[in-house]
C-alpha cells in the first residue's frame, strides 16, 4: 500500500451518465467497493487514535487488488483494480464522533448485500443504499470529490462546533480505478428511510424557474417534486408547533451561513413526507414497495435522524425519537391531516465559481435574476431561508396537541404483528 498526498483526484470520470451500465457491471462494482472499503477500514484499526493534523486531510493511501490476491488482498472475482481511500484518519475522526463504531461501519457497507436504488438524482449519479438503511454511497464527479477534499478542514471544524446539523454527514471518500475509469464515491447518512413510505418527496431550492418536475419524473414510482409542485400540492404549507419551527429554522439558518462561508451555492432541501391518516386508511403498512415496514436492526449513529438534527434539546430529541417515528418530526397540514418528516440539505458540493457566474449572468438578462436557481451564494441562502420560512414550514398559531398523543397515533399506524 502507498500513501501519498495530493490535492487533485486523477482525470474526469463520466461513466454515470453512459447508459451502458449491465447488471454484471453493477455487481463488480458493488463488489469493488465492499472489497475496497473492507481493507481500507481494516487497516485503520492498527492506526493508534489521535488528532487531526492539516497535512491529514489531504493524505491519499492507494492499494491494488488484483483479481488473483496478492500477499496485501484477497483474490476476487472482478477485474484488477486499484482503491484510494481519502483522508482516511479525518473520516475515521468523522465517524467517531458520529459513534459509527469501525465493526459496524464494516458490517453496514460490507458483509451486507448493498441496495441499488432505481431512482438516481438528475446529475446520473449512481446511488447505493446499506440494508440497515444508514448509508447512501453516491457516486461523484472529479470536480465534487476535489472539492469535498479541500472542504474538509472547514467541516471539521464546523462539525466540531455542530454535530447537530442538517448538512450531509460524509462517513468516507474513496476512488475505485479499473481500465483506465475513475470511479469516485461518497459516504453519506441516509435522510429518507426506506422503511418509511414517502407519500410526498420534494427536491426544494427556493428557486422558482423551471422548477417544476417533468412529465416523465410525475410517471415515476415515487416522483421527486419540486419547488412549484409543492406550493399546488402544500399551498398553505406543512406546520410545527413554535418549539419545533424555531429550532428547525435555526438549524436551517445555521447551515446556510456555513454554506455561504464556503460559497456554495445551488443546494436543495430533500423533502419526504409520511402522511399518518393516509398510511392508517392504507392497512398501516409504513414499509415502501418490496420492504416489510420493519427498519433491519442496526448500529445506532447519533444526530442521523430528522428530529436528532434540528437544534434543540438533545435530551427531547431522544425522546422523541423512537422506533415507530423513525425520527420524523411530527407535523400537520392546515387541515389537521398529522405527518412525519424527513429532511436533509443535499447537494453542497457546488462552489460558486466563474461557469456559474457565467450562468447565472446569462439566465439574469433572459429571465427574472431572482427567480433562477443560479445565485450567489449570499443571496441564494437568503432566498432558500425565506422560502422555507414563509412558504414550505409554518408556526401553528395556537397550542398543538401534545406529542405523546401524536406518538400514540403513530404506533397504532405502524403497529406490525
Amino acid at each position: 500500500m502507498s500513501t501519498t498526498t495530493e490535492n487533485g483526484m486523477g482525470g474526469p470520470w463520466s461513466t454515470s451518465r453512459e447508459k451502458t451500465y449491465k447488471k454484471t457491471t453493477s455487481s463488480a462494482l458493488k463488489g469493488a467497493i465492499q472489497l475496497g472499503i473492507g481493507y481500507t477500514v481494516g487497516n485503520l484499526t492498527s492506526k493508534p487514535d489521535r488528532d487531526v493534523l492539516m497535512q491529514d486531510f489531504y493524505v491519499v493511501e492507494s492499494v491494488f487488488l488484483p483479481s488473483e490476491g496478492s500477499n496485501l488482498t484477497p483474490a476476487h472475482h472482478y477485474p484488477d483494480f486499484r482503491f484510494k481511500t481519502y483522508a482516511p484518519l479525518a473520516f475515521r475522526y468523522f465517524r467517531d464522533l458520529f459513534g459509527i463504531k469501525p465493526d459496524d461501519y464494516l458490517y453496514s457497507l460490507v458483509n451486507e448485500p448493498l441496495i441499488e436504488l432505481t431512482n438516481p438524482g438528475a446529475s446520473g449519479s449512481l446511488f447505493y443504499l446499506t440494508s440497515d438503511d444508514e448509508f447512501i454511497i453516491k457516486t461523484v464527479q472529479h470536480k465534487e470529490a476535489k472539492f469535498l477534499q479541500r472542504l474538509l478542514p472547514g467541516y471539521y471544524m464546523n462539525l466540531n462546533q455542530n454535530p447537530r446539523t442538517l448538512l450531509p454527514k460524509f462517513y468516507g471518500l474513496y476512488c475505485i480505478q479499473s481500465g483506465g475509469i475513475n470511479i469516485r464515491l461518497v459516504v453519506m447518512n441516509n435522510v429518507l428511510p426506506r422503511s418509511v413510505k414517502m407519500h410526498y418527496k420534494y427536491d426544494l431550492k427556493g428557486s422558482t424557474y423551471k422548477r417544476r418536475a417533468s412529465r416523465k419524473e410525475r410517471e415515476k414510482a415515487c416522483p421527486t417534486y419540486k419547488d412549484l409542485d409543492f406550493q399546488d400540492m402544500h399551498e398553505e404549507g406543512l406546520y410545527f408547533d413554535t418549539e419545533t419551527y424555531n429550532n428547525l429554522m435555526k438549524t436551517l439558518q445555521r447551515d446556510c451561513r456555513v454554506l455561504e462561508s464556503f460559497k456554495i451555492m445551488d443546494y436543495s432541501l430533500l423533502l419526504g413526507v409520511h402522511v399518518l391518516d393516509q398510511s392508517q386508511r392504507e392497512g398501516g403498512e409504513p414499509g415502501q414497495a418490496g420492504g416489510d415496514g420493519k427498519r433491519p436492526v442496526g448500529q445506532r449513529v447519533l444526530y442521523s435522524t430528522a428530529m436528532e438534527s434540528i437544534q434543540g434539546d438533545g435530551k427531547a430529541a431522544e425522546a422523541l425519537t423512537t422506533d415507530d417515528t423513525m425520527g420524523g418530526i411530527p407535523a400537520k397540514t392546515h387541515k389537521e391531516e398529522k405527518l412525519l418528516i424527513f429532511l436533509g440539505i443535499i447537494d453542497i458540493l457546488q462552489s460558486y465559481r466563474f461557469i456559474k457566474k457565467l450562468e447565472h449572468s446569462w439566465k439574469a438578462l433572459v429571465y427574472d435574476g431572482d427567480s433562477v436557481s443560479v445565485h450567489r451564494p449570499g443571496f441564494y441562502a437568503s432566498r432558500f431561508l425565506k422560502f422555507m420560512s414563509t412558504r414550505v414550514f409554518r408556526k401553528t398559531q395556537r397550542k398543538t396537541s401534545c406529542w405523546l398523543c401524536v406518538s400514540n397515533h403513530v404506533a397504532r399506524s405502524f403497529k406490525t404483528d
